[in-house]
């Protein structure tokens, strides 16, 4: 397509249907009705987000960098706003890499985790010396 169109949500709304579906993410619009029957979760996943803003729904599954750049190839134009359209979704892309750092908190939970284990190895292994040590004795 050699240049982008602008449409409104009452046009994206009309693009519902499996032979014929567009997704809005981040203002701009994509027809996902090629890719629909291979998307790795499922049509069902694309045809309840058709035909309205699906921005939340793609940023909350933590797409791949592949993913977005599939989601490039299916561009179709912007997103063209009028009174009464819903405001749009305030979360903002993140790519593959930087989504892995945030959420300090997971992070350091997943640390703890594996820190508890390691300390309950090594204190097992403790118990099993001393016993063995002990049982060598009597």
């Amino acid at each position: 397509m050699s240049s982008t169109q602008e449409l409104t949500y009452s046009d994206v709304s009309e693009h519902s249907s499996k032979k014929d579906l567009y997704l809005v993410v981040h203002d701009k619009i994509y027809n996902a009705s090629s890719f629909v029957d291979e998307h790795p979760g499922g049509e069902e996943v694309l045809l309840d987000v058709g035909g309205q803003d699906a921005t939340e729904a793609f940023e909350d599954v933590g797409h791949s960098d592949e993913a977005r750049e599939i989601l490039e190839g299916l561009l179709v134009g912007n997103l063209k706003r009028a009174p009464g359209d819903p405001a749009p979704r305030t979360s903002q892309p993140t790519s593959a890499s930087s989504s892995s750092n945030q959420g300090g908190a997971a992070g350091f939970s997943s640390i703890g985790i594996y820190a508890i284990i390691l300390l309950g190895g090594v204190l097992a292994f403790g118990a099993y010396k001393y016993l063995q040590a002990n049982s060598d004795k009597a």
